[in-house]
C-alpha cells in the first residue's frame, strides 16, 4: 500500500525536532484545494516549483559568467540545485523539515532578472519611480500571479510557509519586516537554512568558476584567502599531491563541508539557548537563529572582498554585464514606447499595474539568451 499524507506528517512528527515546521501544521494555501494523497503539502510545493516555466528558464540565466560562455560554468539552475543540496543536509542534521528547505531553495531564484545581479540593477534603476525591482519579491510575484499553469487560480499557489521563506529570504538591505502581509519577527528556521546554503554555494562555486576561466589562481588565493589556504592545507596533509582539476575540487569540497560543520554547530548552540519549542516560537525570535560562528563570519568577508575585487568587477566578467544590461535597458524603453500588441498577457497586466510594471515582468522573465535576441530583433544588431 502507498504511504498516505497522514503517515508523511506521523512520522515527521516522529523524526522532526519540536521547533520544525510540520506540514501538518502549514497555515495553509490562499486558494483552497483538496490535500495532497501521497505527498506532504511541502512535497508538492517543491513538485510545483520544478514543474514552473519560471524554474525551466533558469538553465538559460546568469549566475556569474554569461550564460553561455562555457560549458561547466554555473547557471542560475544549477546554482539552484547546489544550494537545494546543501540546505537539505544542513536541515537534516539539524532534524528540520527538509522537504519545505529545499522547496525554498527550488525556488528562492524565480524571479531572478537575466544577466545576474547585474540585470537585478539595471530594473531596480529603470522602476525606480515605480516601486523598484528585487529578485525576492520578484520570485513572490511568480508564484503568486505569473505563472499561469493552473484554471482555478493564479500563481502556483503555494504554502503560506514557502511564500514566507521567499518573502523573508535576508539581505541586508531588505529585512523581513519591512514586508507586508508577513509580520513575524523572523521566518522558519528552514527559510533561514535556504538563505544561508544560497551564501555558502556561490562563494564556493564562484571560486571554482573563476579558478576554471582563469580569472582566479590558486597561489593568489592561498596567499590572500585564509579560507582557501586552511582548506588547501588540509586537502594535501589528508591527499598528498594530487593532479590539478582533483585538487581544486577537492579544496572547494573541503570548504563546503567547513562551512556546513561551522553553521550546523553554531546553530544547534542558538537554537539550545533560545529554548524554542515550535517553529512559531522561532518566528518571534528577533535575530535568525541559523548564523556561522563570528570568526567564520569574518573569514567570509575576507572571501567576499576577494571575490569581488579579482571576479565580480574583472574587465571578463563585469564588460559583458554592462553590454548586456544596456540592452536590457534599451528594451525596457523601447517596450514602453512601444507597446506590444500581441502579447495578450502583458497588455493584461499592465491594464491591473501600469506599463512599466508590465514591461519589467516581461523583461524579468526573459532569458540571457532571449533578451539579446528581442534587442536585436526590434532595435538592430547594432
Amino acid at each position: 500500500m502507498p504511504c498516505t499524507r497522514a503517515e508523511l506528517e506521523a512520522r515527521e512528527r516522529q523524526l522532526l525536532a519540536p521547533f520544525a515546521q510540520f506540514s501538518a501544521d502549514t497555515r495553509g494555501r490562499k486558494h483552497a484545494e483538496a490535500p495532497p494523497e501521497w505527498r506532504t503539502h511541502y512535497q508538492r510545493d517543491r513538485d510545483r516549483v520544478i514543474h514552473s516555466r519560471a524554474f525551466r528558464r533558469l538553465e538559460y540565466k546568469t549566475q556569474v559568467f554569461l550564460n553561455g560562455s562555457g560549458d561547466h560554468l554555473r547557471t542560475r539552475l544549477t546554482h539552484t540545485m547546489e544550494v537545494a543540496g546543501i540546505a537539505r543536509n544542513i536541515a537534516r542534521a539539524l532534524r528540520l523539515n527538509e522537504d519545505l528547505t529545499e522547496a525554498i531553495a527550488l525556488a528562492h531564484d524565480l524571479g531572478h532578472s537575466p544577466f545576474g545581479h547585474a540585470g537585478e540593477e539595471t530594473l531596480d534603476r529603470l522602476m525606480r519611480a515605480h516601486g523598484g525591482f528585487e529578485h525576492n519579491r520578484q520570485s513572490l510575484r511568480v508564484v503568486e500571479e505569473l505563472e499561469q499553469k493552473y484554471p482555478g487560480f493564479p500563481g502556483l499557489n503555494l504554502t503560506w510557509e514557502l511564500r514566507e521563506g521567499l518573502v523573508k529570504h535576508y539581505s541586508a538591505y531588505d529585512h523581513p519586516s519591512k514586508r507586508p502581509g508577513f509580520d513575524a519577527k523572523s521566518s522558519s528556521l528552514e527559510a533561514q537554512v535556504a538563505n544561508l546554503a544560497d551564501e555558502i554555494a556561490y562563494y564556493s562555486h564562484d571560486l571554482d568558476d573563476g579558478l576554471d576561466a582563469g580569472l582566479l589562481s590558486e597561489a593568489k588565493l592561498r596567499r590572500d584567502v585564509k579560507l582557501w589556504a586552511a582548506a588547501a592545507r588540509r586537502t594535501k596533509r589528508e591527499h598528498g599531491e594530487l593532479p590539478d582539476e582533483c585538487r581544486r575540487y577537492f579544496i572547494i569540497r573541503c570548504l563546503i563541508d567547513d562551512h556546513v560543520h561551522d553553521v550546523v554547530q553554531t546553530s544547534e548552540a542558538r537554537i539550545a539557548a533560545a529554548r524554542v519549542k515550535s517553529a512559531d516560537e522561532v518566528r518571534l525570535q528577533p535575530q535568525p537563529l541559523i548564523r556561522y560562528s563570528d570568526a567564520r563570519r569574518k573569514l567570509n568577508l575576507e572571501l567576499r572582498k576577494y571575490l569581488y575585487q579579482n571576479l565580480y568587477f574583472s574587465d571578463a566578467v563585469h564588460a559583458p554585464h554592462v553590454r548586456a544590461t544596456r540592452m536590457l535597458e534599451e528594451l525596457f524603453h523601447h517596450l514602453l514606447k512601444h507597446r506590444p500588441a500581441n502579447d495578450d498577457w502583458t497588455r493584461k497586466q499592465a491594464r491591473k499595474e501600469g506599463w512599466p510594471r508590465a514591461v519589467c515582468d516581461y523583461l524579468a522573465g526573459m532569458t540571457d539568451r532571449f533578451a539579446i535576441e528581442e534587442q536585436r530583433r526590434l532595435l538592430g544588431p547594432g
